[in-house]
């Protein structure tokens, strides 16, 4: 009987160590949307558009008194902070309460 192969290769586990902080969000999060305003963040590409349309008129629907400011990115796939808009889209952002981003692809 021969002898069983023996292997080069260490087996690992796949599971890399956790962070200890448990992950939140950006900002808190609001309640309801009614009487807030609502930016809608379109990153220029085509179907951006008339998804937040959608969104827009389906949160409408739910929340009449909500308000709705678009926002769109001038250079598709740039951060819309790094592009020559920056003071453009920061004055925008603090102008909302929410933002709903849509990746039109």
């Amino acid at each position: 009987m021969s002898e069983p192969l023996k292997s080069a290769f260490a087996v690992m586990s796949p599971w890399a160590d956790i962070d200890p902080i448990n992950p939140r969000g950006l900002q808190p999060r609001i309640a309801s949307l009614a009487d807030k305003k609502i930016g809608l963040f379109i990153n220029s590409k085509r179907a951006a558009t008339p998804m937040l349309n959608l969104v827009e008129k389906r949160l409408k629907a739910q929340y009449p008194t909500a308000e709705f400011s678009y926002f769109s990115s001038v250079i598709i796939n740039e951060p819309a902070y790094e592009t020559k808009e920056k003071d453009k889209f920061e004055d925008w952002l603090r102008g909302v309460d929410a933002v709903v981003a849509a990746v039109g692809d």
